[in-house]
């Protein structure tokens, strides 16, 4: 008989199976890609999720396990570990996913899939995501523990070397320096000088009128002179009149 459990079975034992105890250190916050200060992110030891005797251990704990490696799985976004875990409850035997899970802590499974391996691939993954857009002291700590291939290495890399790395990257770049901006002074609004409105209307009208010039001051001129030679007349007749007189 053929052991499935579904899908929906997986995510309820993962809300009521506690969590196997892990190694639950504080970490420091580090730098992300863009030199922001952010939490770590941890990358666990699956081996060290394994808590229960696997030779002697019952299906129920098998399926606890399972889902406990399938939630740091899908915590950490691996890749191949959440969908090889999810297709080898769905379709085997007890006994096949006993031997699955032994080859995750380095024992014999019996000729059974490699779980290490998928997730050794998992982690060589996520190392290479890092060296994208990284600087050099990322890609050539990336860059030798890839050449190392063990799992020990991708994982102190992942939770250490790759934030002391970037600290150095980070440390290593210009600091953009403000450029000092010219003080601008407000200038003096000018005042607006009215100007006379143009007026269609006759001097003397409601819109008062332009200044006379032209053949108009001539006349005027020449109208004055003809008064003051008239006086000028007057006077002197007015002079002799009284000269005879007073002869």
């Amino acid at each position: 008989m053929r052991w499935k459990i579904p899908a929906g079975a997986l995510v309820a034992l993962a809300f009521l199976i506690p969590a196997a105890p892990a190694v639950a250190q504080a970490q420091s916050p580090g730098l992300n890609a863009a030199c922001q200060t952010v939490e770590r992110k941890v990358y666990k030891d699956f081996r060290e999720l394994v808590t229960i005797d696997l030779d002697t251990a019952t299906d129920p704990q098998m399926r606890s396990l399972v889902v406990v490696l399938l939630d740091e799985a899908i915590e950490e976004k691996l890749s191949v570990m959440p969908v090889v875990l999810q297709q080898r409850v769905r379709g085997g035997t007890p006994e096949e996913l006993r031997d699955y899970l032994k080859t995750l802590v380095g024992q014999d499974g019996h000729g059974a899939p490699d779980l290490q391996e998928r997730w050794v691939t998992d982690l060589r993954i996520v190392v290479g995501q890092t060296m994208t857009g990284a600087g050099a002291n990322v890609k050539a700590a990336a860059q030798k523990v890839l050449d190392e291939e063990a799992v020990e290495a991708y994982l102190a890399y992942l939770n250490d070397g790759l934030y002391a790395a970037r600290a150095l990257d980070c440390a290593s770049q210009p600091t953009a320096t403000p450029t000092s901006q010219p003080t601008t002074t407000p200038s003096a609004t000018p005042t607006a000088v009215p100007t006379p409105a143009s007026s269609t209307t006759a001097a003397g009208g409601d819109g008062g009128g332009l200044p006379v010039t032209g053949a108009q001051t001539a006349t005027m001129v020449g109208i004055g002179g003809a008064l003051l030679l008239l006086g000028g007349a007057v006077y002197v007749i007015g002079r002799r009149r009284r000269a005879r007189f007073v002869a």
